[in-house]
């Protein structure tokens, strides 16, 4: 798995740190200006969040976000596992 993971997510930041507590599963993070944070026993997790132009679908506009995560101190099946789970719980309609 090449890191950092960047994608882009059309979705609010309040939208986005609603749902982030049950895909991270639970675990304490440390919201920042630009990231959302999880470090604990010298390993931990960074998710980068940056504001993208808005989606425009004719009248309607959609919030997006660029996302770029990082690990330290995980090993490659503890990252897998980490981004099947987080993909579960951001994974919307639309393929």
């Amino acid at each position: 798995m090449q890191l950092p993971l960047r994608f882009d997510m059309t979705i609010t930041r309040a939208d986005f740190r609603r749902l982030l507590p049950a895909a991270v599963n639970q675990v304490h993070f440390i919201e920042e200006k630009d990231a959302f944070v999880h470090s604990e026993r010298g390993r931990g997790w960074r998710i980068g969040i940056e504001p993208l132009p808005q989606l425009r679908l004719g009248l309607i506009r959609l919030e997006r976000h660029r996302l770029s995560v990082e690990f330290a101190g995980y090993a490659d099946e503890e990252i897998r596992n980490f981004m099947a789970r987080f993909e579960m719980y951001f994974r919307r309609g639309g393929g």
